[in-house]
């Protein structure tokens, strides 16, 4: 539960679900909802973490990972972005998943932006996304970048990231 967990906005943006188990039961929970603040979840004390759920919702998408950091090895991230992008077959976006790591405290989904997104034509799609877009982030200030920093980076990481998978 990490805000700067790589694998987390590659699996929110495969709707992905947290199977918990105790000695009594089993539960399936979105990620998005499991995760609830910075290294804080909905698992209760009894319980482990028992799977990670991906539904095959989409097929035949194109999909990118990007990460910005500050060293080549080992790096806490500044800012990262998963993004799937699936056509219609005529050019134009049938559905959208955006997700942004390290820039809140918990990694989180760009609902706005992949709304904005459908039906719109694949060429020039990176133009669409703007720091409105990114409004629901809440960057802080460390010393591995300034809040103003991560979300002027993230806005690239987006567009760089649409523009990858049209």
């Amino acid at each position: 539960a990490s805000p700067a967990a790589d694998g987390v906005p590659p699996l929110l943006a495969l709707d992905a679900e947290i199977e918990l188990v105790s000695s009594t039961d089993a539960r399936r929970i979105p990620l998005a909802e499991f995760l609830v603040g910075n290294r804080k979840t909905l698992r209760r004390a009894d319980e482990i973490l028992a799977a990670v759920w991906v539904p095959r919702k989409i097929q035949d998408a194109s999909s990118v990972f990007l990460k910005l950091g500050a060293r080549r090895y080992l790096v806490i991230s500044i800012s990262m972005v998963a993004a799937m992008l699936q056509s219609d077959g005529s050019g134009h976006v049938a559905e959208a998943r955006i997700a942004v790591g390290s820039c809140s405290a918990t990694a989180q989904r760009l609902r706005k932006l992949e709304a904005n997104l459908k039906g719109r034509a694949l060429t020039g799609i990176a133009s669409i996304a703007s720091a409105e877009h990114l409004s629901s982030l809440s960057p802080i200030d460390d010393v591995r970048a300034t809040a103003a920093y991560r979300c002027d980076a993230s806005l690239t990481l987006v567009r760089r990231a649409l523009k990858a998978c049209a």
